[in-house]
């Protein structure tokens, strides 16, 4: 699977109804959303841009319950149409929600049910997610969201295939992207989709944005977990594992120090995180991997010992596939962004080899994301059997597809 780009999509997308037009474009808003998500397909399909060679399409603005709409700044919106012009629309797009806690509005999810049932595209675009989920429109599919969501969009529906590696993902007629600045990568791929690499080119050009960003949102995936698991026994256990990950140890060592079988812990972990342990443990050896490489000059052999992986083989293979690069170029990057000599603002000195490297806290502003998919085949520091294992009981992630 691509990093830039999803699978292509398996199901072809149903015919629209007759009151429906391919070049009619509903956006959906609902009070609360942030105004930025908000206003991404505003400008993506509103704008006349005809005059560059972007074929117009036509916005319908449409108010998912009663307003006025407030949103960031508390500024008050008032949508020109109601749910019923959705009817009209080739594509409906959510472009946030207000709370991944909070269900939205069963009018607005019908709306979206029967648009679906009618051939419309829909399009979720950061937390819009959830309202897709909500609706029913993501059971058994692959989807995306915010890196920061996506466990509790995996915990919240098991149902839906949840991939935070990607910048956001295609399933034919139902899409879904990850936060903020992912929502135009999914608009220009909709324009890309729709007339072609030259008009997708020309809107990027007027939008000063690539046309196709590189790689997914591993880079940006945060160490921290759900403030919720402070209160659990797992909370001292997971303590325990973020501060000794330059220690070889699997996770049956945790399933041990939680007195727990593999298959509870297995499953409490991911009752709590929405992420298998194994994955979790994965990611968190990277992200040490990459604090140190900013952080120190060891080499890549002494960062991979310094983070719990068996051999620098190890640390790469995980590595690439986490972030897309190898150890040695992410950090030539990384320093080539910095003056020379200068060190990070929070480097703090680092301990002698084989000694825990500074606390990573549980608190932070987020909770973890996910691990790529694994690759039970290959060492990843854990023994074979205990990867394979874990490797078997991932649901969270789709099988390969062949990219766009």
């Amino acid at each position: 699977m691509s990093h830039d780009s999803t699978a292509a999509p398996e199901a072809a997308a149903r015919k629209l109804s007759g009151r429906r037009r391919k070049e009619i474009v509903a956006v959906l808003l609902f009070s609360g959303g942030p105004i930025f998500e908000s206003s991404i397909p505003l400008s993506v399909f509103g704008i006349d841009r005809q005059d560059a060679g972007v074929p117009r399409y036509r916005l319908l603005v449409c108010a998912g319950e009663e307003g006025p709409l407030r949103t960031t700044g508390g500024l008050e919106l008032s949508a020109p149409h109601g749910l019923e012009a959705i009817s009209r629309a080739g594509t409906v797009v959510v472009p946030a929600w207000r709370s991944i806690t909070a269900p939205p509005p069963e009018d607005a999810l019908d709306a979206l049910r029967r648009a679906h049932e009618e051939g419309a595209r829909i399009v979720g675009l950061c937390t819009g997610a959830f309202v897709l989920a909500a609706a029913g429109l993501l059971d058994g599919r692959p989807a995306t969201t915010h890196w920061m969501y996506a466990p509790t969009l995996a915990k919240r529906y098991p149902s839906v295939h949840v991939d935070p590696r990607e910048l956001f993902v295609d399933d034919g007629d139902v899409l879904t992207s990850a936060g903020t600045a992912a929502g135009i990568d999914l608009c220009l791929h909709i324009v890309r989709t729709d007339h072609g690499n030259e008009a997708a080119g020309a809107l990027a050009r007027r939008l000063v944005v690539p046309p196709r960003r590189s790689g997914g949102q591993e880079r940006y995936l945060d160490r921290s977990l759900p403030e919720e698991i402070g209160a659990d026994p797992l909370a001292e256990v997971v303590a325990w594992a973020l501060e000794h990950l330059h220690e070889q140890f699997d996770v049956e060592t945790l399933a041990a120090r939680a007195y727990m079988s593999r298959r509870t812990f297995d499953r409490r972990f991911r009752s709590l995180t929405g992420s298998a342990p194994l994955q979790w443990l994965i990611t968190q050896r990277v992200l040490q991997a990459q604090r140190l490489l900013e952080t120190s000059d060891y080499s890549v052999d002494e960062v991979a010992g310094r983070c719990g992986f068996r051999s620098p083989v190890a640390l790469r293979g995980h590595f690439r596939r986490q972030l897309g690069s190898s150890p040695a170029a992410y950090r030539a990057a990384y320093r080539a962004r910095r003056p020379q000599g200068e060190r990070p603002a929070d480097a703090e000195p680092l301990p002698p080899a084989g000694q825990p490297g500074p606390p990573t806290g549980l608190a932070g502003p987020g909770p973890v994301g996910h691990a790529p998919m694994l690759h039970p085949d290959r060492d990843s520091g854990v023994p074979m059997q205990s990867r394979r294992t874990a490797a078997g009981a991932v649901g969270l992630l789709p099988g390969p597809r062949s990219g766009s």
